[in-house]
């Protein structure tokens, strides 16, 4: 009945490994955050994805990391900025860091500092099993 319901808009395959991410998201939404992310990378190699909802390019990134994310990776801690939402977080993210604003942008946070950093459809050539 797959054909049947896909012809007749019937319900979709939840179970789809198409669907599936292994990203467990943390949602960046307080300036406080970068401090934990800081302490956190003292121990662990930390993402930031900073996303901008309005943009297509960024969902195209978004969704291309997110299928490159494998179940190896599930413990890896990413955080997610929606840069329209939190524009002061992603200046702060630049001051802190010392990056430059890009969206979207993936950042890699070593010992509190940025170890790796892409922007655009880049973000997905980012090995993170290397950190």
């Amino acid at each position: 009945m797959g054909i049947l319901n896909t012809i007749f808009g019937g319900t979709k395959d939840t179970n789809s490994s198409e669907d599936k991410t292994f990203i467990n998201w943390i949602p960046l939404i307080a300036l406080s955050q970068l401090e934990d992310i800081k302490k956190q990378s003292q121990k662990e190699p930390i993402a930031i994805f900073k996303h901008s909802t309005r943009c297509s390019i960024s969902s195209v990134a978004k969704s291309r990391f997110e299928k490159s994310f494998d179940e190896s990776l599930k413990d890896f801690k990413v955080y997610y900025l929606d840069l329209i939402s939190y524009r002061e977080i992603s200046n702060e993210i630049g001051i802190q860091f010392q990056v430059e604003h890009q969206s979207p942008q993936l950042l890699i946070i070593q010992k509190e500092a940025v170890v790796a950093h892409a922007s655009h459809y880049e973000i997905a050539q980012i090995d993170l099993t290397k950190f």
